[in-house]
């Protein structure tokens, strides 16, 4: 307490205790008699007095928890987030709110990356419109808020929630509507009681309409609390940017950089050249250029748009939307390398000999002027022998020269033998009415593979020199799958006939072999899928653990500042080592590197989720029309309630329950990753090849459930020896 107790203090009375609890509030007993000077007896008095106010529903709480008048705030107290102001700050209201009147607006100081409905614990300092609030911790998710459709047939409304794990859908009465209309996205607050056999709920906001083109995406967004509109300050900060002043900066204009990204790439941060080395000395070596988009020019430590940029910590990328890290005018504009226009960036240049192998590098900040922006069917068309028309002689001698330097790079790389997975890739076109026009197969194209080779060699050359010159940078690490994951890894290869020494050093090469040896076969593709979940998770950390995958011994991302904050810190941390100008790492964000890594990787996982709920959604309602027909699918998981099972036409997942596999038991064998009838034997197992009825389709939770056909319904594979006997007798 900020007072301590009053020399010659009046005899103590109910007014002096509310005195104390104005300015206190959520003061114990304890804390009430230091500040009136209360000792003896008088502890008696202050004890009836608060037993008395709290009778008559003047006080709430007690003597150990703290005292405070309905309608006050205590000075720390569980709050929850409802929203945010026009400028996108949170607004938080009081998990405890007693008083009859609007509780008061607080502002959440924070520069985290907080969700719709999460809880935290935070100090409140009131200020002139209402309370400032400092979050201590973060309590996770709130149980009083739900996400969902609101659905009006005559006098019956009710609300399907988004949460395919929700049991029950909401009543909501007429006066609890707050403006809401039928088919609008809606969070809710449950309310007591039940009506018609469903619990009740009020409408607490409406986010948009349903029928609205990029309704799926959008329940994305909030549903994982993903930061969508830019703060007028970040958005002014922003339109205030200026092209870069060239003066110096070395100057890379002459060089013939190309951009090669996807089709419908939507900025362009990363450029690469090559040429072959003109040194006597390396002889068939070549010389190789990496630039990145200068956002640290724009983005310096501490504005408003760096602090925004750290809250969203990425890009989200969805099948009709994007939600950048960064405003469009530094995304799409200043900072995209575009063709003809000069960039600032951050370059390295890099001398590989004839066999690939790295002699040295340097960084550099310069200026460039792309010579053409590529997309990778272009870069391949030009590779092989069929440039386009009307591409230019000097880009086809870069490209020439591009393709030269990465079949050298290759045969390091071969060397390096990192982790090679062959995991089709979905590409979902939106048409313009916001459904889905298309959904096919990605090809995997060499072009791409010769730009993450390239990124992939940048971005250990910045690991490499952050600490040869002692900087703190932020690595992207991936550790060595466990031991567990190890352990059922062998176990299934055995079940398929492999070998598998689970006491062997752990490489990648490793998993190649066991690759290399399932192509082809029946194996072969769900061989992938197991080989995938057998590895850790890649995450950010500021102490170095190696990159498992790639098989390196440090790795940094700097290839994509415009999309990711771990590229930005560090673009900074070589702007601070190698005293490059304007824009480097500051004292205060060295500090809060280990901070800085977790909360971007939050945002990281955050990201994947919202995306793979996006395309689940998007293709639940791309099938809906197909429910009833049948399908060619590859079991790619097991659980004890069914089987994950994948389309071979579309890559759509879903749930083969278990009991539409018959009415037998069915025990779930974790070693065989499979499920085993207990009267016959029939075994279905991860990998297997089955024809499947789509039985239902959930645009709204994304949820896909299948039924076998009638060609699967007779007995498949039997397993050796007696029989599984059930654990329980209850049929499943």
């Amino acid at each position: 307490m900020a007072r301590g107790p009053a020399k010659n203090a009046p005899p103590i009375d109910r007014q002096r205790v509310l005195d104390v609890l104005a300015s206190e509030p959520g003061a114990t007993k304890r804390d009430i008699a230091k500040l009136l000077g209360i000792k003896g007896s008088d502890r008696i008095i202050l004890k009836r007095i608060l037993k008395e106010l709290e009778g008559e529903g003047v006080l709430t709480g007690s003597r150990r928890r703290g005292y405070n008048r309905p309608g006050m705030i205590p000075e720390v107290a569980v709050l929850e987030i409802t929203g945010q102001d026009p400028d996108g700050e949170l607004l938080a209201r009081p998990m405890k709110w007693e008083g009859e009147e609007t509780p008061p607006r607080i502002l959440i100081l924070t520069e985290d990356a907080i969700g719709l409905g999460e809880r935290v614990l935070a100090r409140l300092k009131s200020v002139d419109d209402g309370f400032e609030a400092k979050v201590i911790k973060r309590l996770g998710a709130s149980v009083h808020k739900v996400l969902g459709v609101l659905k009006i047939s005559g006098s019956h409304i009710r609300i399907q929630p988004i949460d395919r794990k929700s049991k029950s859908e909401f009543n909501v009465d007429k006066r609890d509507l707050n403006g809401a209309e039928d088919n609008d996205l809606v969070i809710a607050e449950p309310l007591s009681g039940r009506t018609s056999g469903f619990p009740r709920a009020r409408v607490v906001e409406t986010i948009g309409s349903m029928d609205a083109p990029k309704a799926v995406s959008l329940i994305a967004i909030h549903a994982h609390g993903i930061p969508t509109d830019f703060p007028k300050e970040v958005i002014a900060e922003a339109e205030a940017a200026l092209p870069v002043d060239p003066r110096g900066r070395t100057d890379l204009r002459a060089i013939p950089l190309l951009t090669i990204d996807p089709e419908d790439a939507r900025d362009h941060d990363d450029a690469v050249w090559a040429a072959p080395d003109e040194d006597p000395s390396n002889k068939g070596g070549y010389v190789t250029l990496v630039a990145i988009a200068d956002v640290a020019h724009y983005v310096t430590p501490g504005s408003d748009l760096d602090r925004e940029a750290y809250k969203r910590g990425n890009s989200v990328y969805f099948p009709d939307r994007v939600v950048p890290m960064l405003p469009e005018k530094l995304s799409a504009d200043l900072c995209s390398l575009k063709e003809g226009v000069d960039r600032p960036c951050m370059a390295v240049r890099m001398v590989f000999d004839a066999n690939g192998r790295k002699r040295h590098h340097e960084f550099l900040r310069g200026t460039m002027r792309s010579a053409a922006r590529l997309t990778y069917a272009q870069a391949q068309r030009a590779f092989d022998g069929h440039p386009d028309a009307d591409m230019s002689a000097t880009v086809k001698k870069a490209l020439a020269d591009v393709w030269g330097a990465y079949l050298v790079l290759l045969k390091e790389r071969e060397h390096r033998d990192p982790l090679e997975l062959d995991l089709p890739e979905r590409r979902i076109k939106i048409g313009e009415d916001g459904k889905i026009a298309s959904i096919a197969f990605k090809e995997r194209l060499e072009s791409m593979k010769l730009i993450e080779e390239f990124m992939v060699l940048a971005n250990v050359a910045a690991a490499e020199t952050l600490e040869k010159v002692r900087t703190p940078l932020i690595y992207r690490v991936h550790e060595p799958p466990s031991k567990e994951k190890l352990f059922g890894f062998s176990d299934y290869l055995r079940t398929i006939g492999m070998t598998f020494a689970k006491g062997q050093v752990m490489k990648p090469g490793v998993f190649n072999r066991i690759l290399g040896n399932a192509k082809e076969g029946p194996h072969e593709l769900v061989m992938n899928d197991v080989v995938l979940r057998t590895q850790s998770q890649a995450i950010y950390d500021n102490v170095n653990l190696g990159h498992f995958g790639l098989n390196l011994a440090k790795y940094a991302h700097f290839t994509s500042p415009i999309r990711r904050y771990a590229d930005l810190i560090v673009h900074r941390a070589l702007i601070r080592g190698l005293k490059l100008g304007d824009g480097a790492l500051s004292d205060k964000e060295a500090m809060r590197l280990h901070e800085i890594a977790e909360h971007i990787s939050m945002t990281e996982r955050r990201a994947m989720a919202a995306e793979r709920d996006s395309t689940d959604r998007y293709v639940a309602a791309f099938m809906e029309d197909r429910v009833g027909a049948t399908f060619s699918a590859r079991v790619t998981g097991v659980t004890r309630f069914g089987l994950f099972v994948r389309l071979a036409d579309t890559g759509a997942e879903g749930l083969l329950p278990v009991r539409a596999l018959g009415t037998e038991f069915f025990q779930h064998d974790e070693r065989r990753h499979a499920l085993i009838g207990d009267r016959s034997g029939t075994a279905y197992s991860l990998g297997d090849i089955l024809t499947v009825r789509l039985a239902e389709a959930a645009p709204l939770t994304g949820g896909l459930r299948f039924d076998l056909a009638e060609a699967n319904e007779a007995p498949r594979v039997k397993r050796r020896g007696a029989p599984i006997r059930p654990r329980s007798k209850r049929r499943r």
